[in-house]
């Protein structure tokens, strides 16, 4: 999402390179600068004042220390004041009040407050170990409530099932004595949204708040909404006592300027974004990491978490020990491996949480990677078990079958092989545990 402007921002950083002090003629520059890359990223205008001015007041009385540069020190000053931007540190979301606790979401149509629904209620089960009741009171949207109950379904979370000609409010005070009969911990209000602000739609999502008292109420505004998501996040700023912003679409070619506006337009912090369309794509905020991704500095605590989180202990302990014990690496634990890091949103999820240098060292283009990710497992797909088994097998005429099964071409699977061949040579060098070896033969990237 921020892309452009971490390119911007880092250009901007890279004219202070050489320079022995901080000066207001230095300063001045690169906030000119920095004010033009955020106005591109599409930030509010008197978001870009106050910052730009906050940063500058900062950057001339800084004192620099004798091991950094004026770059670094203005990094500091810039990583500081984009966390303050964003809601600064300890902006998690947390369910305080008594079970069951309301959560209303509230958006303009096309926000993506349905998925989003259900994208928390996953979370919540499975981080949480929270009993979820989903209920829509979207009765004008054609199959609303058709789509969040197959969603509910799909993340293990029960859903309230109600009159779509029943008034709204009515429909959220029904659900509410459900979770209460049913004991459940939450319960997820999805409301209408419109194309646009009007009357009607804030007297109605005020109706349902009056009627279920919600403890917390997210407001979800649309990555890619530039300037329109500062005014829709006005309005139901407005209109309901907002406790925290959902940022959808996260993952898309938006050029971020929501992240940095909405928190400071409606004063709430932002708690969630949205990383993809499947319901693990949501990932909890934290504005000081977040800071630390514009700027180019990746986050690998993010990346660190995400892997002990997705990642199959027990598949990987499977393949150590087999490796230890010199046994062979085949087809089976190649696909086994690609998945987990399918999983995991593929290489290009991965190169956003790395540090720019890294990224630019390995010099991959994560869509490509991604593509070849997927075309990869289509091929170990379009294999017998034997051929997995022992690939040493696969002639001529078995590599132009799996070609036309895979619907690749027979170079991409002569590819793969010599790969897989150059990752068993790594695999038995590891007998006994020579890490070294692995790691120098890795040097410059993964073989695949």
């Amino acid at each position: 999402m921020f892309d452009n402007l971490t390119a911007r921002l880092s250009r901007t950083l890279e004219t202070l390179r050489g320079r022995g002090r901080i000066t207001e003629e230095n300063i001045t520059a690169a906030l000119r600068e920095t004010r033009v890359a955020l106005l591109e990223a599409d930030v509010a205008l008197p978001v870009v004042k106050t910052f730009i001015e906050a940063v500058k007041a900062k950057a001339l009385g800084a004192e620099v220390a004798g091991s950094l540069t004026p770059g670094q020190a203005f990094i500091g000053i810039l990583h500081a004041e984009l966390t303050a931007l964003m809601g600064g540190p300890g902006t998690a979301f947390t369910l305080r009040a008594q079970p069951p606790v309301v959560v209303l979401l509230a958006g303009l149509q096309g926000a993506g407050k349905t998925t989003t629904a259900a994208k928390l209620a996953r979370l919540l089960i499975e981080r949480e170990r929270k009993r979820v009741l989903l209920a829509s009171t979207d009765v004008r949207r054609p199959a609303a409530m058709l789509q969040l109950e197959r969603l509910a379904g799909q993340v293990h979370a029960e859903y309230f099932a109600a009159d779509p000609l029943a008034a709204p409010a009515g429909i959220a005070r029904a659900a509410l004595e459900r979770a209460r009969s049913g004991v459940f911990d939450v319960l997820i209000v999805d409301t209408a949204g419109r194309l646009h602000v009007d009357a009607v739609l804030m007297d109605e999502v005020r109706d349902i708040d009056a009627a279920v008292h919600a403890a917390e109420r997210l407001f979800i505004v649309d990555a890619m909404a530039g300037q329109d998501a500062v005014n829709a996040a006005r309005a139901f700023g407005a209109a309901l006592d907002l406790t925290g912003v959902i940022l959808t679409k996260a993952d898309g070619d938006a050029r971020g300027g929501a992240a940095l506006s909405v928190r400071q337009i409606t004063g709430k912090p932002i708690v969630f974004l949205g990383v993809g369309e499947k319901t693990e794509a949501l990932e909890p905020f934290d504005a000081e990491r977040m800071a630390t991704r514009i700027l180019g500095m990746g986050d690998i605590v993010s990346l660190v978490e995400q892997v002990h989180r997705q990642v199959d202990r027990d598949e990987a302990e499977r393949l150590a020990r087999k490796v230890v014990k010199g046994k062979s690496f085949d087809m089976a634990d190649l696909k086994s491996q690609l998945e987990q890091l399918q999983k995991m949103g593929g290489l290009g999820a991965l190169l956003d949480k790395l540090p720019g240098a890294i990224q630019k060292k390995g010099a991959v283009s994560a869509d490509q990677s991604d593509r070849d990710l997927r075309r990869q497992i289509a091929i170990i797909n379009s294999m017998t078990p034997r051929e997995r088994r022992n690939p040493g097998i696969i002639d001529g005429s078995r590599r132009r079958r799996i070609a036309g099964g895979s619907g690749v071409q027979v170079q991409d699977v002569n590819r793969l092989l010599r790969q897989f061949q150059e990752m068993q040579r790594v695999m038995k060098r590891m007998k006994g545990g020579n890490l070294r070896r692995l790691m120098s033969a890795f040097k410059g990237g993964p073989p695949f």
